[in-house]
């Protein structure tokens, strides 16, 4: 191992935990390590790709699960407070990570490890926790059953004032394929999708609990320089998220329903300006908020907490992706239900745009006749906040339908037939969040080829089109959002920019701060002490995403995979902005595996690999 006794910006430990045994023991990286993948999921990928089995049953005892933080976490730069959590999913077979902000990871640094690699299962429900001397392995029986927000409620009773909490609700504990980890619940953060909540119930882990020591802080290389240019730093990032200050995501409703890209009516509809208006964070807010949350060391403050004493609710607010998924998507237009489905969705421990994608899936089956009374115990469904409501039940529950649906979109038309995969929207087994790919056609690409199936944050393109700059791309003008023949270079510069973010533990948001590779760079050199360029950042991020498209290729992956659904590929939007479109994905997938040097299967070339330092 090298020597990470001079490291900045990084402690080179990471914790080996065997559930099975009840032992753990540290495991030290070097700076080589570091600067070639960075952290959070970018040092998980090394690591599942190079020195793990990935054949295996990803709710096998085996199976690793691993928690680690973001290179900058930590730190006080603005908006890096993320952590990673990265498996074989549950719900689509290949590469997972899932991301979450809040409190905990930077908490969690605070024990003087970088992250944690899970293996084996607990014989009983377990409680860890993580402090500066290691893991503590505690019986979490009398938490088993419960819901994350009770969990989470007799957790802070427990342990101290400044310990963070990370749990799984009985949607995990029941290893339901769209089960999610809770952090700090009702306050609540989330590692959300394609099921790694079941991975960790599958563990018999019920709960994490990190407990750091003020005293422990990461070494900056530059610490002069670097408290002198934050302060400029933070400013810029605020001016640009003004908007997510005051609204959070919730707030971007009408304008995205304006641009063709809600999900309406399981993705059949091309408008919904009234819907829209009503669910709205400028709607919905007068009517429930309660106060603004920030993450650690974020100037942004996009989060809202809400309650609703009518309806017993208290927590995180619903997201856009959230108000997109269980309200337009199911043309659920009551603010309430809305917010009622999602906070189950949050003491389930599920996530909410699978959640949503499911349960229009399901509405849709339903006046097909493909799902009758029958199955759903007696429950007439309709496109209505009462059946969002009771179906979100169901899945949590494991309840009549529930069961069938809890497998995901994919398998659940599997298993019902009659044609039901033509209502199922998803690729590589993940559901779309709530952003069209007819709306935005660079988006098609980027979903088609996203490492862990439809997933939005690994592109972003939309963000260009909507007017936000990567001046340091040259992307200063918005591209025409229906045009499909220069989409290509634009998807592969953003997917390789975006893939530095999970590892550095930065907010996607940063993107709309106008942070970009030339930035990242700088504060690598302030943090690590490295001579980074914009160069070099770009290619790491490059590096980790062909790294983790590797990981999918042993298990199968390729061109025949990089897909649409059916409905988003040969069923054109009715009316709004976005009428007519269709992306042309053949021509676009062509030239992006030219752009990528990947093989005409969708298989990176041995040339790129060696390139990269992929073996």
């Amino acid at each position: 191992m090298s020597d990470t006794k001079n490291a900045h910006g990084f402690f080179g430990r990471l914790l080996d935990i065997d559930l099975s045994k009840k032992t753990s023991r540290v495991v030290e990286f070097g700076e080589a390590d570091a600067r070639k993948y960075f952290l959070g999921s970018g040092l998980a990928a090394k690591l599942l790709y190079y020195d793990f089995q990935n054949d295996m049953d990803p709710l096998d005892p085996a199976a690793p699960l691993l928690f680690i933080s973001g290179l900058f976490t930590g730190g006080n730069l603005p908006g890096t407070s993320k952590l990673s959590v990265c498996a074989k999913s549950p719900l689509t077979g290949i590469w997972n990570e899932a991301t979450v902000g809040g409190h905990w990871p930077a908490e969690f640094r605070k024990t003087g490890f970088d992250g944690m690699i899970l293996t084996g299962r607990a014989p009983e429900p377990t409680l860890l926790h993580i402090t500066k001397n290691g893991a503590e392995f505690q019986s979490a029986a009398a938490l088993a059953g419960k819901d994350a927000y009770e969990a989470g409620a007799l957790l802070k009773e427990k342990f101290s004032g400044r310990a963070k909490i990370a749990v799984i609700g009985p949607a995990g504990e029941q290893r339901v394929p769209i089960a999610s980890i809770m952090f700090d619940p009702p306050i609540s953060r989330v590692a959300a999708r394609a099921g790694i909540g079941a991975v960790m119930g599958a563990k018999m882990l019920k709960a994490i609990v990190a407990e750091g020591d003020p005293s422990i802080q990461l070494e900056v290389a530059r610490p002069g320089e670097y408290k002198a240019e934050l302060k400029a730093d933070i400013e810029e990032i605020r001016k640009n998220t003004v908007g997510l200050t005051n609204f959070g995501t919730s707030g971007g409703v009408e304008a995205v329903e304006k641009y063709g890209d809600l999900p309406i009516k399981n993705w059949q509809l091309g408008s919904w300006p009234d819907g829209a208006k009503k669910v709205c964070g400028q709607a919905m807010q007068p009517l429930m908020l309660d106060k603004h949350y920030s993450c650690y060391a974020c100037p942004i403050r996009c989060g809202k907490i809400y309650k609703n004493e009518k309806l017993g609710l208290y927590g995180h607010g619903p997201e856009y992706e959230t108000i997109g998924m269980l309200g337009a998507n199911c043309l659920n237009d009551d603010p309430e239900a809305i917010a009622e489905s999602n906070e189950w969705c949050n003491r389930y421990g599920m996530d909410t745009i699978s959640a949503g994608a499911i349960i229009a899936f399901a509405i849709e089956a339903y006046e097909r006749g493909i799902i009758t009374q029958k199955d759903t115990g007696g429950l007439a469904l309709g496109w209505n906040g009462a059946s969002v409501v009771a179906l979100t039940h169901k899945i949590g529950r494991q309840q009549d339908i529930g069961k069938t649906l809890g497998l995901g979109v994919k398998r659940a038309a599997e298993k019902l037939g009659h044609n039901a995969s033509e209502l199922a929207v998803h690729t590589k087994g993940l559901e779309y969040p709530a952003h069209d790919p007819r709306g935005h056609v660079g988006m098609a690409l980027s979903y088609a080829t996203a490492c862990r199936g439809a997933c939005h944050l690994e592109g972003l393109t939309y963000f260009l089109d909507r007017g936000i700059p990567a001046a340091d791309f040259g992307y200063t003008t918005p591209p025409n959002p229906h045009l499909s023949s220069d989409k290509p270079p634009i998807v592969v510069n953003m997917q390789n920019y975006l893939s530095v973010f999970n590892p550095l533990g930065m907010c996607k948001f940063l993107f709309i701060g106008r942070v970009g590779p030339k930035k990242i760079a700088r504060w690598l050199e302030l943090v690590c002490g490295w001579d980074a360029t914009m160069e070099e950042v770009m290619q790491t991020g490059e590096r980790l995403f062909n790294l983790k498209r590797m990981y999918n290729v042993k298990l199968g992956v390729s061109r025949k995979d990089d897909v649409l659904p059916p409905r988003l590929y040969a069923e054109a939007k009715p009316d709004g902005s976005a009428k007519d479109v269709l992306p042309d994905l053949g021509n676009m997938l062509y030239k992006y595996y030219q752009l990528r040097n990947w093989t005409k299967d969708g298989i990176p070339e041995k040339e790129k690999l060696a390139e990269l330092g992929i073996n």
